[in-house]
C-alpha cells in the first residue's frame, strides 16, 4: 500500500501546488524583467531597484511566523488560498508605481501578503509524506521555481514587447498586470482542491486514509530530534537558529541571481527578447540538475553534504561568473552558480522537517524562512548599491558568492553537532 497511496498522494497534490509556487514566484522577482525598462521610465537608480525589489523579504520577515502559526490554527487550504488572493492583487498594483516611494512601499506590501506561502507549503508537505520522501518530494515542488524561470523569462520579455504602449500603458505595467492574474485565480482553486490531512481526504479510500494518517503519525512519533518542544523553544532552539544562517546565505543567492540576471544578461549586448531567451538558460540546467541531486539525497538518506557541496560550489562559480574574460563562459559560470543554489535549496528543507512537529514546527519552519529569507533582501540590494558604487557587476557577484560559501560551510557545522535538546519519550511511546 506504501507505494500506492504514495504515488496517489503526489500526484494529486504536488502537481497543483506547483502551479501555486509557479505564479508566486513568477509574481515575486518579474520585476527583475520589468527593470530592464521601468527603471528608465522611472528614473531609478541601480541602488533604489536593489532596495526596492529586496524590501519585500522585510514585510515577509516581520509577518511570516505569525502567518504560519495561523495556518496552522486554521488549516492550509483556507489561508493559502487567502495568501494567493491578495499577493496577486498587490502584485498587479506595482504596474501603478509612479517612483522611488511608491515602488518601496507596493514591493514591502507584496512581501506582507506573501507571507507564509512556502513555508506553510513544506508544512503542508509534513501532513502528507514521511521523512524518507520529502527529499524527492519537495525538490519536486521546487522545481516550479526554475520552471517558472524557463517559461517566465522569454514569456515576461514577450509580453513587454508586444504590450509596449498598448492603451497608453508601458510593456512593464502590461507585464505585472497579466501576470497577476494566474495566481488570483489559483487562489480560488485552492479552496475547492486541497484538503488539509489525510483523514479529511475523500479521494483517497477509507484504508487508505487511516493507514496514511498511522503512517504520518508514526514518523512523527519516531523522531529522535527535538520531538516534543513548545514553539517558544523552537523558536530559540541553537538548530533552528544555525538553519537560519544558512537559509540566509542561499537565499542571498537566489535572490541576487534570480532578481538581477536579466540585467546581467543584459548587459552581453542582448535584445529585450534574446534577453528572455538566454536568461532561461541556467534554470533549465538547475532544474534537471534538482532533481537528480533531491532523489540522490534520498537514496543516500543524506542531507548535511547534499546542502553543503552544491552551496559552496555555486558560491565559487558566482565568484568566476563576475571575471569571466567572455559572455560564453559567464553564462557557464551562471548556470553552475544557479545549479548550486537550486540543489542546495531543497535538500535544505528536509533538515527543519526532520527536527520538529506541530504548531512548533509551523513557528520553527517559518523563522527559519523569514530570518533566512532576509538573505532576499540582502542580495538584491547589496549587488546594486556596489554595481552604483563600481560601475560593473564583478565585485558585487563576489560579496554574494561569499554569503553562498559560508552557508555551506556553516552546513557541515549544524549537521555535525548534536542537538541540544531532548525529549524523552513518553511511557506511552
Amino acid at each position: 500500500m506504501d507505494e500506492t497511496v504514495s504515488r496517489k498522494v503526489l500526484w494529486r497534490l504536488v502537481p497543483f501546488l506547483m502551479l501555486c509556487y509557479f505564479a508566486a514566484f513568477l509574481d515575486r522577482v518579474n520585476v527583475g524583467f520589468a527593470a530592464l525598462t521601468m527603471n528608465r521610465d522611472l528614473g531609478l537608480s541601480a541602488a533604489v531597484y536593489g532596495l526596492g525589489a529586496g524590501i519585500f523579504v522585510l514585510g515577509y520577515f516581520l509577518f511570516e511566523v505569525p502567518s504560519n502559526i495561523i495556518l496552522e490554527k486554521v488549516g492550509a487550504r483556507r489561508w493559502i488560498a487567502r495568501i494567493m488572493i491578495t499577493w496577486s492583487l498587490v502584485s498587479g498594483c506595482t504596474a501603478f508605481v509612479a517612483g522611488e516611494w511608491s515602488f518601496y512601499l507596493v514591493r514591502f506590501l507584496l512581501g506582507v501578503a506573501e507571507a507564509g506561502f512556502f513555508p506553510g507549503i513544506i508544512f503542508y508537505l509534513t501532513n502528507w509524506f514521511p521523512s524518507e520522501q520529502r527529499g524527492k518530494v519537495v525538490g519536486t515542488f521546487m522545481m516550479a521555481i526554475p520552471i517558472s524561470s524557463i517559461i517566465g523569462s522569454p514569456l515576461s520579455a514577450w509580453i513587454m514587447a508586444a504590450t509596449d504602449g498598448s492603451h497608453g500603458l508601458a510593456g512593464w505595467q502590461w507585464l505585472y498586470l497579466i501576470e497577476a492574474a494566474p495566481s488570483f485565480l489559483l487562489g480560488f482553486a485552492v479552496l475547492a482542491y486541497l484538503t488539509d490531512r489525510p483523514e479529511e481526504a475523500r479521494w483517497l479510500a477509507p484504508e487508505e486514509r487511516r493507514w496514511l494518517s498511522e503512517r504520518i503519525a508514526r514518523d512523527r512519533r519516531e523522531k529522535v530530534e527535538v520531538r516534543k518542544i513548545s514553539l517558544a523553544q523552537a523558536l530559540v532552539h541553537p538548530r533552528v537558529l544555525g538553519l537560519s544562517l544558512v537559509y540566509f546565505g542561499i537565499s542571498t543567492g537566489l535572490y541576487g541571481i534570480g532578481l538581477w540576471l536579466p540585467q546581467i544578461v543584459r548587459e552581453f549586448g542582448l535584445s529585450t527578447l534574446q534577453t528572455g531567451f538566454v536568461t532561461a538558460i541556467p534554470y533549465a540546467v538547475s532544474a534537471v540538475g534538482m532533481v537528480l541531486w533531491t532523489r540522490h539525497s534520498d537514496a543516500k538518506m543524506e542531507r548535511t553534504w547534499h546542502v553543503a557541496l552544491p552551496a559552496v560550489v555555486g558560491g565559487l562559480a558566482l565568484a568566476a561568473a563576475g571575471y569571466a574574460p567572455s559572455p560564453a563562459l559567464s553564462m557557464a559560470a551562471l548556470s553552475l552558480a544557479a545549479l548550486g543554489v537550486f540543489c542546495a535549496m531543497p535538500t535544505f528543507w528536509t533538515l527543519p522537517t526532520a527536527l520538529l512537529t506541530g504548531s512548533a514546527a509551523a513557528g520553527g519552519i517559518a523563522l527559519i524562512n523569514s530570518i533566512g529569507g532576509l538573505g532576499g533582501f540582502v542580495g538584491p540590494y547589496m549587488i546594486g548599491w556596489i554595481k552604483d558604487a563600481t560601475g560593473q557587476f564583478g565585485l558585487a557577484l563576489l560579496a554574494i558568492a561569499g554569503f553562498m560559501v559560508a552557508a555551506g560551510l556553516l552546513t557541515l557545522v549544524v549537521g555535525s553537532v548534536r542537538p541540544a535538546l531532548r525529549d524523552k519519550p513518553s511511557p506511552a511511546e
